[in-house]
């Protein structure tokens, strides 16, 4: 047998064996598919909030040691670390979940729903998964599980499962900013890290992504308006800080509609809460508003903020009040690194399909999985998890969201095979 000859054969026996191996880790996925749901409806009927995920880290943890992956507990106060090494060494890579739920009460006929409640702000709320973190914990775990069972892989894979990404209670640190700042991407030190959040509005079986920045910077606002308090038959005695506060409200959104060039990026500007005022016939001292900022492009952001702190308080006093307003730091632009994304695009349509796999636009929606993007290369993406037939699904964070199962199985397969071809490719 001459020499081509040795070596073509060699080739196909090759191919041959990756094939045989890729059918046996589908399979094995597939049949993991059961235990995912089940974690699933466990954690979805168990929520619990943020800093506060006592029995999910618990459950989470507990998981990982059965599976032999060395654990790390109470890492930015409730989140949980698995390190997973390969059988040779090689790169690091990261695979992160967030964990906590949000304070609405589910309205869902599910038969797993959510009768949790918990404290926020001081008050107790029901708490529900409305966000689908419960679907992320469940499919990481089935990751875990797939790779500790295939660990004939070059380097070590790190599972971050992060608590408070919907954010901190008041006066309390945490989420992916405390873990980076607790080390989580050192020792191993991560090469690049992957995130998925499920969508209850985009279908089953399918993947969305974009290079660069994919989800929108957050900032949260407090804007603090002093009046005088007067009877309200004779307004001219006093300041009236509603007034002034409608008058903030409708000057804030000029600055979107006026100022921000919205032809290059979007910017959206919200008032979640208006408080202000005891009854019908005071005229209150303070009056208090709450809103939202997200920005996707870091220049405008610097303009729109500059332009809310001279803008608050010069509106204030054209109506005899007085106005202070707080800018959260927040959540920095969801950034996928344009070269990981690149070396990562054959995975998804390996995966998925490639008529599944979708290009999109970015989004104002936020996700602090961008601080562990601004400390190593991450890729970003979104997972289908709307049920076929349904045209108007519930969003996200809201009491009727809805997430079918069914899409969670390609969640476990496309986190594994991305894992699996970064580490092997490198």
């Amino acid at each position: 047998m001459n020499i081509k000859k040795i070596l073509f054969l060699g080739a196909v026996l090759f191919i041959s064996g990756l094939i045989n191996a890729q059918a046996t880790l589908k399979e094995e996925i597939k049949e993991i598919e059961p235990k995912v749901i089940e974690w699933r409806r466990d954690f979805h009927q168990h929520p619990e909030l943020g800093n506060r995920e006592f029995e999910t880290a618990e459950k989470i943890a507990s998981h990982l040691e059965s599976l032999g992956i060395k654990v790390q507990k109470g890492v930015a106060k409730t989140g949980v670390v698995g390190i997973l090494e390969g059988n040779r060494p090689g790169k690091v890579v990261g695979l992160r979940a967030d964990i906590d739920g949000l304070p609405v009460k589910e309205r869902t006929d599910v038969p797993f729903k959510s009768e949790a409640t918990g404290e926020f702000r001081g008050e107790e709320v029901p708490v529900m998964h409305a966000c689908g973190h419960d679907t992320h914990i469940a499919i990481l775990m089935g990751v875990a599980e797939i790779l500790s069972k295939n660990k004939d892989f070059p380097g070590t894979v790190k599972f971050i499962f992060q608590p408070a990404e919907e954010g901190a209670p008041p006066g309390e640190e945490g989420g992916a900013e405390l873990m980076v700042k607790e080390n989580v991407l050192k020792n191993p030190d991560v090469d690049v890290i992957f995130g998925l959040h499920i969508s209850a509005d985009q279908d089953i079986n399918t993947i969305a992504y974009k290079p660069e920045g994919i989800m929108a910077a957050s900032q949260s606002f407090e804007i603090i308006i002093k009046g005088k308090q007067s009877h309200g038959s004779t307004p001219w005695t006093g300041v009236d800080p509603i007034m002034a506060a409608v008058k903030i409200i409708d000057g804030l959104q000029t600055i979107i509609s006026r100022e921000s060039k919205l032809t290059e990026e979007a910017a959206v500007l919200s008032i979640g809460k208006i408080e202000s005022g005891v009854r019908s016939n005071i005229i209150p001292e303070e009056a208090t508003i709450i809103g939202t900022l997200r920005t996707l492009n870091v220049d405008m952001q610097k303009m729109i903020n500059r332009r809310m702190k001279e803008m608050v308080p010069a509106l204030a006093a054209v109506y005899r009040a007085e106005a202070e307003i707080d800018i959260a730091k927040g959540y920095p632009i969801t950034y996928n690194d344009p070269e990981l994304t690149t070396q990562m695009l054959p995975t998804f349509e390996k995966v998925a399909g490639k008529e599944n796999v979708k290009l999109i636009k970015a989004i104002t929606g936020a996700e602090d999985f961008s601080f562990f993007a601004q400390e190593v290369p991450g890729l970003y993406f979104f997972l289908g998890g709307k049920k076929p037939g349904v045209e108007n699904p519930a969003p996200h964070h809201t009491p009727d969201f809805f997430i079918d199962e069914r899409g969670l199985l390609l969640g476990v397969e496309t986190m594994t095979q991305l894992t699996l071809d970064y580490l092997n490719q490198s």
